[in-house]
């Protein structure tokens, strides 16, 4: 694939958007009372990953980068909540839910490593930090 941006070349971008096209074809299988509801909101959330992870990098700093970093992350535990909710539900199966978390593991863990690679001293939530040779928790920032 030819790329033309920066966060083309992401891995955690091409994995975010893998599993934002297999929550659409999984929600295609919702019932259409589900369809208006949960199904719009998982959608919402799931497309929302890749997105915030492509505009974080078209920023001019790290602590932008950092910010939109932290609503990916968001944006991926979301989804995970609502694929839970959507089991209890009856929407899914468990063996339909593993192999969906199986697939947002791994961005997951992309996203918090390269948020932890930024040279950003402080966080919106608690990634942690490299300070000098050890890993420290960092206090969340008031707004």
């Amino acid at each position: 694939m030819k790329t033309r941006f920066r966060f083309e070349k992401l891995e955690v971008w091409q994995e975010a958007r893998k599993s934002s096209g297999s929550i659409r074809r999984l929600t295609q299988k919702f019932t259409s009372h589900e369809m208006s509801g949960m199904t719009s909101q998982l959608r919402r959330a799931a497309v929302s990953i890749p997105s915030s992870i492509a505009e974080g990098s078209g920023r001019n700093s790290d602590r932008d980068f950092a910010h939109f970093l932290e609503q990916a992350h968001g944006s991926l535990m979301e989804v995970v909540s609502f694929l839970h909710l959507a089991m209890d539900e009856s929407h899914l199966t468990q063996a339909q839910l593993d192999p969906l978390l199986n697939e947002l593991e791994m961005p997951a863990k992309r996203i918090t490593a390269l948020n932890r690679s930024l040279a950003v001293k402080t966080s919106k939530i608690p990634f942690m930090r490299r300070n000098g040779n050890t890993l420290d928790p960092r206090p969340p920032t008031p707004d």
